[in-house]
């Protein structure tokens, strides 16, 4: 039998200043479609507090997944030795090769 996946809702303190940003985000064109932007998705004028607050966490969790990619390829990166660039420089075929 398949378990149906719901959403919950989750308390979320709100500072007095998390207040005054998400009045922002939602009063102000130029916030709204940068977080649109962010999120992919558009966040209307009429927007509920609700929505604004998921497309702000939802524009949070993607720069964390973003710092963690660029975070595993700068160690790639790192683990990989001169001589394995080297080798590889080797197996590469020269640019006038082709001339």
């Amino acid at each position: 039998m398949d378990t149906l996946h719901r959403p919950t809702r989750k308390s979320l303190p709100l500072t007095a200043r998390d207040v005054e940003d998400l009045i922002k985000i939602r009063n102000s064109v130029a916030h709204r479609a940068a977080l649109a932007d962010l999120v992919d998705a558009p966040v209307s004028e009429g927007a509920s507090e609700a929505s604004v607050l998921r497309a702000v966490f939802e524009a949070g969790l993607r720069a964390v997944r973003h710092q963690v990619e660029e975070a595993g390829y700068a160690k790639l990166a790192a683990e990989m030795d001169a001589s394995t660039r080297q080798a590889s420089a080797r197996r590469r075929r020269p640019a006038w090769a082709d001339e």
